[in-house]
C-alpha cells in the first residue's frame, strides 16, 4: 500500500488562493480515489466548510486539544489522502507545533507523506516564512504554488528552487463563477459538454497537474 499523502497548503497572507486550491484538489482527489478528508483552519477567510461540507471537517490549532485531534487524523495510514487548508492566521502556530512533535519523522515512521504545498507572493512575509520551511521540510515535499492571479511577474527566485506548480489565472467573469458555493469542478468537466472552453480546459490542466505531483512524490516514498 502506497503512503497516506497529507496536503498541507498554506501561506502566511490572506487571500492568495489557499481555499480554491484546496478545493481543487479535495475534488480532484474524491474523483481519482473516490474518497478525502479535508480540514478547514481558518477565521474569515473564505471557507473549505462551506465550499465542500461534505468532505471537510473544522480544525483548530490554536489550543492544545485541537492540535491533539488534528494531529491524530493526519497521522493515519488509511490509504484516504487529507487535505488541509491551513489559514494564515494558523501559520506560524502549525509549523511551530509540527517541528515541536516531530511530525515529519512519525510521518514517515507511519507510512504518511506531508506535501507543503506553499502558495507564493511576492511580500516580505512570505519572503520570510519561505525559508523558515525550507528548514524543516525536505525539498521534494515542499511545493511552491505559483497562482498567477497573484504573482504578477515572475515568482521570487529563492521560491523556485525545488518543485514549482503554476495555476494561471481566470478571467474576471469565470473568477466570479467558481467561486459560487454552488459550483463544483467536477460537475463542471461531467456536465460541459464542449471541451474546448476556457474553464473545462483550466480545470482539466489542473486535475493532471496534480496527478503527475502525486505520482512523482509518491513514488519517491514508496
Amino acid at each position: 500500500m502506497s503512503p497516506t499523502p497529507v496536503y498541507i497548503i498554506c501561506s502566511p497572507r490572506p487571500l492568495v488562493g489557499k481555499t480554491l486550491l484546496a478545493r481543487l484538489l479535495s475534488e480532484f482527489l474524491l474523483l481519482k480515489d473516490g474518497a478525502v478528508s479535508s480540514f478547514d483552519i481558518n477565521l474569515k477567510e473564505p471557507s473549505l466548510l462551506e465550499y465542500l461540507p461534505r468532505l471537510t471537517e473544522t480544525a483548530d490549532v490554536m489550543d492544545t486539544y485541537g492540535k491533539m485531534q488534528l494531529m491524530d487524523r493526519l497521522i493515519v495510514h488509511d490509504g484516504v489522502a487529507k487535505v488541509v487548508d491551513l489559514g494564515f492566521h494558523a501559520f506560524d502556530e502549525f509549523f511551530k507545533m509540527t517541528h515541536e512533535i516531530g511530525f515529519l519523522k512519525e510521518a514517515a515512521r507511519r507510512s504518511v507523506a506531508p506535501i507543503i504545498l506553499f502558495v507564493a507572493d511576492t511580500d516580505r512575509v512570505s519572503a520570510r516564512a519561505y525559508p523558515m520551511l525550507r528548514e524543516q521540510i525536505p525539498l521534494n515535499a515542499l511545493i511552491t504554488i505559483d497562482n498567477e492571479y497573484v504573482v504578477r511577474g515572475e515568482l521570487p527566485k529563492d521560491m523556485g528552487l525545488g518543485r514549482v506548480l503554476r495555476i494561471t489565472a481566470l478571467p474576471s467573469f469565470l473568477k466570479t463563477y467558481v467561486d459560487r458555493l454552488t459550483f463544483s469542478f467536477t460537475d463542471y468537466l461531467r456536465n460541459e459538454r464542449d471541451s474546448s472552453t476556457e474553464l473545462h480546459q483550466w480545470i482539466r490542466k489542473n486535475y493532471t497537474s496534480f496527478r503527475e505531483l502525486e505520482f512523482s512524490l509518491l513514488a519517491q516514498r514508496s
